[in-house]
């Protein structure tokens, strides 16, 4: 009979295997050799079982995975991909990796030089950019391009515009139209990042019983989440709490 080092051994070897013969990373390798076993459930989990169902869900857990493991491997790839072929789709794909480093002022500054000729108008560059000024307090800047965005009713009145239009009213001082739009993005927008920051905004304008019954909801949302959206829920809902004194 093997003893259970030996058969951890032998999964390991395994996986290792698989991991050459698919190309994955070589951090993996160290990963499942010097983590046993535990290193080779995190790679059975996020390599070998999303691979052979290869569900959107599954593709999300394995992108999940990856940036948590090594959370610039998007930026460098998409820094590869722009260098070789600065087409505007790797611009974006490059200022959204970015962005999502909290390098906004890199983000801003490719969103800007994509958003050039027949792109101009592009809602995804114009709001991408507008988000990107949002998180550096550029709150004039930002509403100026989302009112141009705004005008376009079929692109540029979507439930992700009305929370950026949201945050810069906030910015301003524009309570009134911050509260309309934060709650007509909260109402629309899939996942919890719009009724979490509705949940802050009213926090931070004194409103705490509207938003104590706010973050109500979003612990009963999560409650019922699919395991996939558990990490992404909660760091939204400990927004929504840091913002009434709970996080």
């Amino acid at each position: 009979m093997i003893p259970a080092f030996g058969l951890s051994l032998l999964f390991s070897i395994a996986l290792c295997v698989h991991a050459v013969r698919t190309g994955q990373q070589m951090y993996w390798l160290m990963i499942i050799l010097m983590l046993q076993p535990l290193g080779g459930i995190v790679y059975l989990v996020a390599i070998v079982l999303p691979g052979m169902a290869g569900s959107n869900t599954a593709r999300r857990v394995v992108h999940s995975a990856r940036e948590t493991l090594d959370p610039g491997r998007e930026y460098r790839e998409a820094r590869a991909a722009a260098d070789d072929t600065p087409t505007v789709h790797n611009q974006m794909r490059l200022a959204k990796a970015a962005a999502g480093l909290g390098r906004h002022d890199e983000a801003e500054r490719l969103y800007a030089a994509a958003a050039v000729g027949i792109h101009a108008d592009d809602p995804v560059l114009l709001l991408g950019r507008a988000v990107a000024l949002i998180e550096m307090t550029r709150f004039a800047e930002a509403l100026t391009l989302l009112d141009h965005l705004g005008e376009d009713a079929n692109k540029g009145r979507s439930p992700q515009a009305a929370l950026a239009l949201g945050r810069a009213y906030e910015g301003l001082g524009r309570a009134a139209e911050a509260d309309t739009a934060y709650q007509w993005a909260a109402g629309r927008m899939p996942g919890l990042e719009g009724l979490a920051r509705y949940t802050a905004f009213l926090a931070r304008s004194g409103r705490q019983g509207e938003a104590r019954e706010a973050l109500t909801e979003i612990d009963r949302r999560l409650r019922g989440a699919n395991s996939a959206f558990l990490a992404e829920g909660r760091h939204w809902r400990d927004l929504a709490a840091r913002a009434l004194g709970q996080g």
